[in-house]
């Protein structure tokens, strides 16, 4: 039998949550749907300092402080991956996910976004066996090595610090001569002796022995000079990219698969709201997220309201 909600929310990061707890606050079936643990990208992050209320917390404590928030209402939670979403001819929206189905009379859409790749030789016949995404998870592994890091963002430049605390030197690569991580996150990098810059460059292949990672080609935008660089792991932190494949068919995401919402959250489709990284929006923070979730929880109540009219 297809369980029925009145608000399906796909993503249990901080928007997802956030909207679960205004929407079952109102007195809302809700359900969160989600394809690993809650708290999406929070669980990869070492140290949240710019969260108001803590000076400093884990990534998944907040993770685990948020969703006990966010089922004190009685929203549910449950695993699933979201395969399609199809709406019938009285306007329900019918998800159909890896393992079961369910039906729901609105969809917040919070599947967040995931690092790009970088789209060279090698990667992918080493991803996992020194090429990663995620200093958290995998640092551990190189303790005591020579790691590198590829970007120049906020999560590069927060990675690659975290990654000292455990290896034994960081080279940071990165293809323009100044970052564009904040300010805060620069100073404390270019003072921590354990990071090397790699300035004007890029990686064009990452070597191995077949059974892990070896080192890296670099190549010197500037000087044309090519080199091999011997490291035990490639961290990569090159932009982001939404997580909408499965909803591309609704027609409310463009070219990039970035979602456009108005103020409300609301798509262009009656009912199916977007928050959080999966929007086309200029800042992309926990703080943001939230704020989302909020407005989104709300308007989801207001909708629902008028289909009473």
């Amino acid at each position: 039998m297809t369980k029925e909600y009145d608000v399906i929310i796909i993503g249990a990061g901080p928007g997802g949550m956030t909207a679960a707890l205004y929407a079952s606050r109102a007195n809302l079936a809700v359900l969160m749907l989600d394809r690993g643990i809650y708290g999406g990208q929070m669980n990869n992050t070492a140290e949240v300092e710019n969260y108001p209320g803590f000076k400093s917390i884990l990534g998944p404590d907040l993770a685990k402080e948020m969703y006990e928030s966010s089922t004190q209402f009685n929203a549910e939670y449950a695993y699933g991956n979201v395969e399609k979403i199809t709406i019938t001819t009285d306007n329900m929206k019918v998800i159909k996910t890896d393992s079961d189905e369910y039906k729901t009379k609105a969809v917040i859409i919070a599947t967040g976004s995931q690092y790009k790749k970088l789209g060279v030789p090698g990667e992918d016949e080493y991803s996992g066996r020194g090429v990663s995404y995620c200093a958290v998870c995998d640092g551990a592994f190189f303790r005591d090595r020579e790691v590198v890091v590829i970007g120049g963002g906020d999560s590069a430049i927060e990675e690659g610090s975290y990654l000292t605390q455990l290896v034994k030197k960081v080279d940071v690569i990165h293809r323009r001569d100044e970052l564009r991580a904040q300010k805060i996150l620069q100073n404390r990098a270019f003072a921590n002796p354990k990071i090397n810059f790699v300035w004007d460059t890029i990686v064009t292949e990452i070597k191995g022995d077949e059974q892990k990672v070896t080192g890296v080609i670099t190549h010197n935008k500037k000087t044309g000079e090519n080199k091999e660089l011997p490291i035990s792991g490639v961290f990569i932190y090159v932009g982001v990219e939404p997580m909408t494949e499965s909803f591309r068919e609704l027609g409310i995401t463009d070219d990039e698969g970035w979602i456009t919402t108005n103020e409300k959250m609301e798509t262009t489709v009656p009912g199916i709201f977007a928050i959080g990284d999966v929007r086309k929006k200029e800042l992309r923070q926990i703080t943001t997220a939230v704020g989302d979730g909020g407005i989104a929880g709300q308007g989801v109540f207001s909708y629902i309201e008028s289909l009473k009219d």
